[in-house]
Formats: C-alpha cells, structure tokens, sequence
C-alpha cells in the first residue's frame, strides 16, 4: 500500500503536466496570413450562403431545362356507387350498389410557347452565373477585410511594444527625479511631471493593447472562431519588403480592373440576364402549341358481356375491352389578357435600364476607388518618408536632451516635450510603415494578384 500512493501522486501529476502541455499548445496556434484567408473562406457563413443561393439558381436552370420534357400523369380511381345511377360501362340507369375502377394516363407536352421555353433557359443559366458571380464577389471581399484585418493587428502588435518601451523609458526617467527630488536637485514640479510621463505611457499601453484585443477579435470573427480561443498571429518581417511598388498609372490599372472585377462583373451579368427577362416576357404574345394523348379504361362489377349476359365479366376483361385512346393538338391563341403581357414586357425593359444604370454605377465606383487608391499609395510613400525622418530628427533630438537632463542642464518640462515628441514620432512611424504596405497590397487586390507578405 505504501509504494500505491506515490504512484498516484505521480500519475496525477502526469495527467496534470499532460493537461497544461495540451493547453499551452493550443494557446500557441499560429495563424499565418495564409491560414487566416483559408480558414475565413472554409468557415464564413456569408460565403456559405452565397454558395446556398448558387445551388438554388442551378436547380432553377435545371427545371427550366425539365420543362420541355412531356408531363405525363395517371389518376386511377376506385369506388361504391349507392341508388340509381349510371353505369359507366352501359351508360344505362340501375338502382342498386356498384363498384367502379377508373384509371387514365394523360400526357401532354409544349412544341411551341413563343419561345419562352428556350428563352427561360437561357435565363435561368445567366442567374446562375450571377450567383457564381456574387460568390466570387463575397470571397475577394472576404480576402480584402482579412488582409486588412491583419495588417491592422500586426500594426497594432508593434504599438503595443513601442507603448511597453516608453514605459521603460519613463520609469527610469521617474526614478532618476525621485533620487534628484530626494537630494534637493529637482522641485516637486519636476517629480510630477515624471510621474504624469509614466501615467501617459500606461494610458497610452492600454489604447494600443486594446486596440490590439480588438483586431484579433475581428479577424476570430473573420475566420468563425470561438472568440475565447486564443491565437498567436505570424509577424513576417515588414523591414524586409523592400520591393513595394509605389508608383502606378490609374488607367492601366482602371483597365485590368474593370475586366476582373467582381463588383462589375455581377452588375454586367445581371443586366444580361434582365436583357433575357424581355424576350422571356415577350413570348407570351405569341400562341402556345401542345401535343397532348392519353389513354383510359374501366370496371364495374354491374357489367355484363353483351355477347353472353349470364357469363362473368373479368377485371382484366373489362379493362381490356373498355380501353381507349386519344391524341391531339391544343393551339392557345392570346388575343387580350387585359395589358398584363403588355405590362410584364414594360417591367422586363425597366429591369434591364435599372441593371444597365446599375453596371455604370459599379464601373464609376471603381473609377474612384481606384484612382483614390493610386492616390493614397503614392500619399502612404511620401508619409513613410516623412515619418521617417521626423522619428530620427526626434530620436537625435531625445537623446541630446536625455544627455543634457543627466548632467541637469534641462529642465523635467523640457525631457518630457522631447520624450513625448519622440513616442508620437514613433507611434506614427509604424502605422506609416504598415499603412504603406496595405495600400500597396489594395493595388494587388484590385489588379487579381495574390496577396501575400
């Protein structure tokens, strides 16, 4: 008994090391940007709707194609005739309980309908394509928001640091003034002023490490992921992407653009298949040709063979004897249906204005999209610049002053400007560094090319 029990101890504590290991590699899950765009295209519900709605459109297409095959149908029917009445197979009058069997077959199928049969198809078909369409168009937005999404945490990662730095910075900064306070070197003035520095960079951990929470939480969203299942994000090397293209011509890019688009190719696609809607509307101003054919037969047991009265009269007989058979052409000729084909064709053309209005208003918006993009690349280059320059002129510039407030020959006011200037500075380089690389990375979206970085 005695060797048991430090035996279960150890076991526990195998399962309880198993358990934590288990935990820490899940809390380890890193999402590359890859993974992030794959996951989001296999999980969003958006996406799965939009593949819902595509089914439907081709079951449409499919039954559209089904309508220019023959509808046959039967409707046999049996039962107990009371009193007097006719028998169906005499025609005669009699008065007494009989039991009677029907049953028909009828077909019938549409050699001409105006052409609306072939026309609904051809309908039914770009539908289709719109809704692959609007697909397409769900996915690339998709891929756009994760990519941005991204981006947006990585920024928001390298704020955070930059905020723990400046903590750094400042509590050495407040711990030099309290000793200089203690000896009699600083006023109170001076103390607080430190103080209030290391306040602001707390503060300013906080935003960012909120602003942080918040991306990763998007980008769960983005991807269906329970939003308390923790996730580490890949950091590629943003340092390293030396080959950004900056410059670009908006009307070469406008012209590549309008050709893959998914918005556009939606509206075009649409406006076909309204454009289809007239000729399906107009059909009905002509006749409608139907071949038709059926067969029937029927029993009763009240009938007798005219040839042998006292002789029985079978199930199979009858039928057999009672059977015939029918065939014909039914022409349906409109002549007035109180304007309602009339305003049907009226709709249809309306429809296709409304698509066609619609195609040039996405063609439009892209205009201005991409041109606004080709502008804001060229912006989010010059501000890397400038923000560039600005950080080192106030990285030179803190550390002169941090030098100079050593030795006592710059006030607390006068460090903290500088310490402050610099952390702005900083803050504003990085989101310039990463505002440069998602503009670029609009360009390739809007010009088909994979994004990656």
């Amino acid at each position: 008994m005695k060797l048991k029990l430090p035996l279960t101890k150890v076991t526990i504590a195998c399962f309880i090391l198993l358990s934590v290991t288990h935990i820490s590699a899940k809390a380890q899950e890193l999402i590359t940007l890859q993974k992030a765009v794959d996951r989001a295209l296999e999980r969003n519900l958006t996406i799965k709707q939009a593949l819902l709605s595509e089914a439907l459109s081709t079951e449409d297409y499919n039954q559209s194609r089904y309508n220019k095959l023959p509808d046959v149908s039967a409707n046999p029917q049996a039962g107990y005739n009371f009193g007097r009445n006719i028998d169906p197979t005499t025609n005669q009058f009699i008065n007494q309980r009989t039991f009677t069997v029907n049953a028909g077959i009828n077909a019938q199928v549409t050699l001409f309908q105006g052409g609306q049969l072939r026309n609904q198809i051809i309908q039914n078909r770009i539908l289709v394509d719109v809704d692959k369409s609007n697909t397409a168009k769900v996915k690339n937005d998709l891929i756009l928001s994760v990519v941005t999404q991204y981006l947006a945490i990585l920024t928001n990662q390298d704020l955070v640091t930059a905020a723990q730095q400046q903590i750094d910075i400042a509590k050495i900064a407040l711990d030099r003034a309290q000793k200089n306070f203690d000896v009699g070197n600083q006023t109170l003035a001076d103390l607080s002023q430190a103080k209030a520095q290391q306040s602001t960079a707390e503060l300013n951990l906080t935003t960012a490490q909120n602003q942080l929470d918040l991306s990763i939480l998007i980008l769960k969203q983005y991807m269906e992921m329970n939003p308390l299942d923790p996730i580490t994000v890949e950091k590629p090397d943003i340092s390293k992407l030396t080959d950004i293209r900056t410059m670009y011509d908006e009307a070469a890019v406008l012209k590549t653009a309008l050709e893959i688009n998914p918005d556009v190719k939606l509206a075009e696609t649409r406006q076909a298949a309204a454009q289809q809607g007239i000729k399906v509307a107009m059909g009905a101003y002509y006749p409608s040709l139907v071949l038709f054919g059926s067969g029937n037969s029927r029993y009763s047991d009240a009938s007798v063979r005219f040839d042998n009265p006292s002789a029985s009269y079978p199930f199979f007989d009858q039928f057999k004897d009672n059977f015939n058979q029918s065939v014909g052409l039914s022409l349906q000729i409109p002549i007035f249906s109180r304007f309602a084909t009339r305003t049907s064709v009226r709709k249809a053309q309306i429809n296709y204005q409304s698509a066609g209005v619609n195609t040039q208003s996405a063609k439009n918006n892209l205009s201005k999209i991409i041109i606004q993009a080709v502008f804001d690349l060229r912006a989010a280059d010059k501000k890397l610049a400038n923000s560039t320059q600005t950080y080192q002129a106030n990285k030179e510039a803190f550390n002169i002053t941090q030098q100079r407030y050593n030795v006592g020959l710059v006030n607390a006011l006068d460090y903290n400007t500088s310490l402050t200037n610099l952390n702005k500075s900083q803050f504003d380089l990085i989101q310039a560094r990463y505002e440069l690389v998602f503009r670029s990375k609009v360009i390739d979206y809007y010009l088909g090319n994979p994004i990656t970085l």
